[in-house]
């Protein structure tokens, strides 16, 4: 059974519409198969009754591997001489810079054609669903861009820090690599991440509703040492950022905010920033919506009021029932999603299995996380894998059997402010139908008696 995730070849023309079509391998998806219909898609709680006879794992001897099978096959697997082990590898000199495993090569980002207008001004989806730990590789963050990748000459670049401070300043990469140096873990996630799941379960894989999202250990400078230097005036409340790419990308952040806990960063993960994640500066907004952290950062303006750029007023504003919209909604409210079964991770057979997911919060730490087998009638509590830090993915896991019954899989957070996540009932009652933005709501795999997983919504 393949695990590569599918990928949507073309507008549903429904809101209820059918699963996206394979992914960039061609190869059948998980889960494909079967009607896709509205029948399938909105379930009530109580079609599947209660917990589908799951209990908790039991320990003991685990099955044969699956890769052998089982009996003489899997004997023959581990004591047969297999063909790598006879001959020599490559030297050190082939690969200068690391690369995954050719049998990992599934483990990219992708793309969903009909999201955007064009490849300048368009999105790819991290592969969380292969993911372990919390940390997420740089050659897989995904990427958002408005006007293209910038290329920028690290040698060329300069950022200034102007408006309500006692000191305009302009300082080279090599002044900020000179300057006291803050590194820290934080999840970034684009504000438009499920918002396709407004509507009804739209996309068929966990990289394409969840996977506008990464976390990284980021180090550069605080924007708290960088006003220090330039001293700040009585009135200064609010900071304009503005990148260097084609899109002039500037919001506004409440200066507050920045001296907190915002940085200029020009390395994640060790390494220098990749050039689609802001190469050679890029502002870092722990907690608040992705495109907030401005890339190709080259200028932070200090004022007295918000300056209202088309980023904050024309976009990422969340239309609510009445026909206005609200304005200034940073912070990534809690949200979960299992990772592990889903459509790209099927159950490949019954017995022990091991649920794995993410969660995350703008407010701060996880501080639980719920999993129910039955759409949201009951709930078990999972076990948080360390380290548990604030406004950064948390991994959580929990040992169950599977005897080939179907389920409905959910995972709900509780954060340390005691904000619980919501349905999608909840959200739509809230804020109506017709926003894109900040959709926190819990979602549900239905778990088939084949083992795969399908995107469903429940009543």
């Amino acid at each position: 059974m393949s695990d590569t995730p599918r990928e949507p070849a073309a507008r549903p023309s429904r809101r209820d519409a059918e699963d996206p079509r394979a992914g960039d391998q061609g190869a059948p998806s998980p889960g494909d198969g079967g009607d896709h219909g509205t029948g399938r898609r909105n379930f009530l709680r109580a079609g599947l009754g209660a917990a589908g006879g799951l209990v908790a794992a039991t320990t003991g001897a685990g099955k044969a591997a699956a890769a052998g099978g089982s009996g003489n096959s899997a004997s023959n697997a581990i004591t047969n001489l297999p063909t790598w082990t006879k001959y020599l590898g490559p030297g050190v000199e082939a690969r200068p810079y690391g690369q995954p495993s050719k049998f990992e090569d599934s483990v990219v980002r992708r793309n969903v054609d009909w999201l955007t207008a064009t490849k300048q001004s368009s999105v790819n989806f991290t592969p969380i669903y292969a993911l372990e730990g919390f940390v997420t590789p740089n050659g897989i963050c995904f990427e958002r861009h408005h006007g293209g990748r910038a290329d920028v000459d690290p040698a060329q670049h300069r950022l200034m820090v102007n408006g309500h401070v006692e000191r305009e300043l302009v300082f080279t990469l090599n002044d900020l690599l000179r300057m006291p140096q803050a590194s820290r873990f934080y999840f970034l996630e684009c504000a438009a991440n499920t918002g396709m799941e407004w509507h009804g379960a739209q996309l068929n894989g966990v990289q394409f509703t969840h996977g506008m999202l990464h976390c990284v250990q980021y180090t550069g400078v605080t924007l708290r040492t960088l006003f220090r230097e330039a001293g700040l005036k009585e009135n200064a409340k609010w900071v304009l950022a503005e990148g260097a790419d084609a899109a002039a990308m500037t919001r506004t952040i409440p200066l507050d905010k920045a001296l907190d806990d915002c940085m200029v960063a020009y390395a994640q993960n060790g390494e220098r920033l990749r050039p689609e994640q802001g190469y050679p500066l890029r502002l870092v907004v722990p907690g608040y919506e992705g495109n907030m952290w401005v890339k190709w950062l080259r200028r932070l303006e200090v004022g007295d009021k918000p300056y209202h750029t088309r980023w904050e007023t024309a976009t990422y504003t969340d239309l609510m029932p009445s026909g206005k919209a609200r304005q200034f909604t940073w912070v990534m409210e809690p949200k979960s999603v299992i990772t592990n079964p889903s459509p790209e991770m099927p159950l490949v057979d019954k017995g022990r299995q091991l649920l794995r997911g993410l969660a995350w919060s703008g407010h701060g730490k996880v501080k639980r996380v719920d999993i129910s087998f039955d759409g949201g009638v009951n709930w078990r509590t999972a076990e948080l894998q360390d380290p548990v830090l604030p406004r950064c993915l948390t991994r959580f896991v929990l040992p169950f059997e599977w005897n080939g019954e179907e389920m409905l899989v959910q995972s709900r957070v509780i954060d340390e402010t005691d904000y619980v996540q919501p349905t999608i009932t909840e959200l739509h009652k809230a804020r109506g139908t017709e926003s894109i933005y900040h959709n926190n709501a819990i979602q549900t795999w239905l778990i088939k008696s084949t083992g795969e997983a399908e995107n469903v919504h429940v009543a």
